[in-house]
């Protein structure tokens, strides 16, 4: 359920009809960040939809369960004109639907590198309990061992997006419409 008031015309896409009518600054910047972790990230794609779709499984968003880097993160860009040169669609080879049935298994699968299985700790915990994480030395010295720091701190704003903007698609009920990709994802 929508939980702002959209008109009739504007029911297929209540986020644009947000972005365009309240808060339209923070929605720009919000829309900005989002665009910036999909052009500008340098971790694989692989370690990229693992966080992202662990976040995802986490928030309940359900367009952010179905989207995919590798297939939408182009006509996410598209829908609002831009054409980057880079995306993270080009760092590495798409995970399979088997890789994103696995994501909520993370700790057991194989389908995992150690790499993989890191980013998706740290999303989960980032997302669920950050206090712990933030003092736990073991993730901390497991996780520089296989990330460098650029990494790191990438790794923690792509997750602070998903796990910002997720929240506020799935809180406000525009996630149960078919909404353009570049204003959710």
């Amino acid at each position: 359920m929508i939980r702002i008031d959209i008109p009739e015309q504007d029911a297929a896409d209540p986020y644009g009809h947000a972005s365009r009518n309240h808060a339209r600054e923070i929605m720009a910047a919000a829309g900005g960040f989002s665009k910036a972790v999909y052009q500008h990230s340098l971790l694989s794609l692989r370690e990229f939809e693992g966080a992202r779709s662990r976040t995802a499984q986490i928030n309940g968003c359900i367009i952010c369960q179905q989207f995919r880097a590798a297939r939408d993160a182009p006509s996410m860009f598209a829908a609002t004109g831009q054409r980057p040169g880079h995306t993270v669609a080009d760092n590495g080879p798409a995970p399979d639907e088997a890789f994103y049935a696995a994501v909520e298994d993370w700790r057991t699968s194989p389908l995992f590198s150690p790499r993989e299985r890191t980013a998706i700790e740290f999303a989960e915990r980032f997302a669920e309990e950050p206090k712990q994480i933030a003092q736990d030395e073991g993730f901390w010295e497991r996780a520089r061992v296989l990330f460098s720091d650029e990494e790191i701190v990438d790794l923690a704003h792509c997750v602070a997006a998903w796990v910002g903007l997720g929240r506020v698609a799935h809180v406000l009920g525009f996630d149960t419409v078919c909404l353009p990709f570049a204003e959710v994802a």
